[in-house]
C-alpha cells in the first residue's frame, strides 16, 4: 500500500473546505444567501435586497434605497456528510456550525449617499473522519477552518430609477488540517517486544494558519417602473496572503517526501457575476429569479503546498471543480402591515464530477438542490424578526472502479445534505 498516494488523494480537498461563511454551504462552498431574508428568498435578492445583510452581500446598491437599519441573524446550519473510502461508509463527527452575521446602513456625506456594511463569518467548521482498516491500520482525516468577513460599502441613489453601489470585501481565514494514514506490520521481534508497530504518515498540517484577502463587489439596481427592478453584481476574487505552516515529515502525492520545516499555499477566493430580475405583479406579491456564475476553476483546480519537499519545491494537489451556475427563485407576500411570508428554490451545477470525487472526499460540495422558507414579523417601534429554514437535498457522487483512496473494493463516494435554521432581528431608527 502506498501511504503517499493515499493521503495525496484526499488532502486537496481537506484544503478545499470553503474557508469561507459560505463554507460548508450550497453553491460549491457559498451560502445561498447571508442573513434570513435571503435564506428565506433562495438567495434571489440580487435585483430584490430588503436589509443591510442581503444588500451588502449580494447587491451593494439595494443599501441606497434603504433607510438607516441594523440588522443581526444568528444560524445554525447542519451539513451531514458520509464518505466511503473503499471499505464501507462512515460519518462525520462534526455536523453542526453557528454562522452569525450583522450589517447596518446609515446616511453618508452627502444627499442620496448611505454607507453600510456588514460582518459576518462561522466557527467550529471542519471534518472528522476515522476509518478502521482492521490489520492494515486506520485513516484519520480532520479539518477545522474559520472565516471572517467585512463588507464596508457606499451606494448612490442616482434618480428614481437607477442606483449603484459598491463593497470592499477584507476577509481572514485560518486553517488546520490533517490526513493521516497509520500502518500495521509486523517487526519480527519477540517478545516482550510487540509483534506490531504502528507507523503514521502523510500530510499533517494540524497547527493553525491565518490569511487575510482583500476584494471588492460593484452592484447596480434599475426600477423600470412599479412592478420591475434589475439588479446586476461582481465580485472580484478575494486575493489572500499564503497560509503557513510549521511541521514535520510530510508523505505528499506520487511518492514525494518532505522534511521538517515550512510549508505555504494560496487559497484565494473565485470572481463571480450574478444578474436578477424582480417583479410585482401587485403590490404586495413579490417574485425574484437569479442567475449567477461561480469560477472555481480558478481557484479550485489544484491547491499547491509549497515547503521543503525532496528534489521540488511545491506539490499540486488535484481538485479540478468546474465552473458553477446557480438559479434562485425566491417569492415573497405581504399578508397584512406586520406579517411577510417567503419560499424558494436554487439549483446549482455540481462542480465535482463522479471523476474527480477521490480527490475530494473530505469537502463533497455536491449539493444540488435547495428549497427554503421564510417570515418576518414587523413587531413594531422600529423591530422586526425574521426567521429561514433550509433543506438541501441529499446527492451522492461516486467514483469509477478502482477509485478508492486505500484500494479497498469499493470505489470511492460521497454523500451530502443539508439543513439551516436561523433567526434575524432588525431595528429601523
Amino acid at each position: 500500500m502506498k501511504k503517499s498516494r493515499i493521503l495525496g488523494i484526499a488532502v486537496g480537498a481537506t484544503l478545499a473546505m470553503g474557508l469561507s461563511a459560505s463554507a460548508f454551504a450550497t453553491d460549491g462552498y457559498q451560502l445561498i444567501g447571508i442573513g434570513q431574508y435571503a435564506m428565506g428568498m433562495a438567495g434571489a435578492v440580487v435585483a430584490a435586497p430588503d436589509d443591510p445583510l442581503s444588500a451588502a452581500m449580494s447587491n451593494p446598491a439595494g443599501l441606497a434605497l434603504m433607510t438607516p437599519q441594523a440588522a443581526f441573524s444568528a444560524e445554525i446550519f447542519n451539513p451531514v456528510r458520509k464518505t466511503n473510502l473503499g471499505f464501507g461508509e462512515i460519518g462525520s463527527h462534526t455536523n453542526v456550525y453557528g454562522i452569525p452575521a450583522i450589517g447596518w446602513v446609515a446616511p453618508a456625506f452627502a444627499k442620496n449617499w448611505v454607507f453600510g456594511g456588514g460582518v459576518y463569518g462561522t466557527s467550529g467548521l471542519g471534518v472528522n473522519y476515522l476509518q478502521n482498516l482492521g490489520s492494515m491500520g486506520y485513516a484519520q482525516a480532520s479539518s477545522s477552518i474559520n472565516f471572517m468577513q467585512m463588507a464596508p460599502s457606499v451606494a448612490w441613489k442616482v434618480n428614481n430609477h437607477l442606483a449603484v453601489g459598491a463593497s470592499l470585501n477584507i476577509a481572514a481565514e485560518q486553517a488546520s488540517f490533517q490526513q493521516t494514514f497509520t500502518e500495521y506490520f509486523p517487526t519480527g521481534l519477540q517478545a516482550p517486544y510487540p509483534s506490531a508497530v504502528p507507523v503514521t504518515g502523510g500530510l499533517n498540517l494540524a497547527s493553525p494558519s491565518w490569511a487575510y484577502g482583500v476584494g471588492a463587489t460593484l452592484g447596480v439596481l434599475y426600477k423600470v417602473n412599479d412592478m420591475v427592478t434589475l439588479g446586476a453584481t461582481y465580485k472580484s476574487p478575494i486575493i489572500f496572503t499564503p497560509l503557513t505552516w510549521q511541521a514535520g515529515t510530510q508523505n505528499g502525492p506520487g511518492g514525494v517526501t518532505g522534511n521538517a520545516g515550512q510549508y505555504s499555499g494560496h487559497l484565494n477566493y473565485p470572481q463571480q457575476i450574478a444578474l436578477g430580475l424582480a417583479i410585482r405583479p401587485i403590490p404586495q406579491w413579490l417574485i425574484s429569479v437569479e442567475g449567477q456564475w461561480i469560477n472555481w476553476a480558478a481557484t479550485m483546480n489544484n491547491f499547491t503546498i509549497y515547503g521543503p519537499w525532496n528534489g521540488q519545491s511545491s506539490v499540486a494537489l488535484p481538485m479540478h471543480w468546474s465552473n458553477q451556475w446557480v438559479a434562485n427563485f425566491g417569492t415573497q407576500y405581504d399578508v397584512n402591515n406586520w406579517l411577510q411570508v417567503r419560499a424558494g428554490y436554487t439549483w446549482g451545477s455540481n462542480p465535482i464530477s463522479n471523476n474527480t470525487i477521490a480527490s475530494n472526499l473530505i469537502f463533497p460540495a455536491i449539493v444540488q438542490n435547495a428549497i427554503t422558507f421564510g417570515a418576518t414579523q414587523k413587531l413594531g417601534m422600529g423591530w422586526k424578526l425574521t426567521e429561514a429554514y433550509m433543506h438541501e437535498f441529499s446527492n451522492t457522487n461516486t467514483g469509477p472502479a478502482g477509485s478508492s483512496p486505500f484500494g479497498g473494493p469499493m470505489p470511492a463516494s460521497a454523500t451530502m445534505y443539508e439543513n439551516s435554521y436561523g433567526l434575524q432581528v432588525g431595528y429601523d431608527f
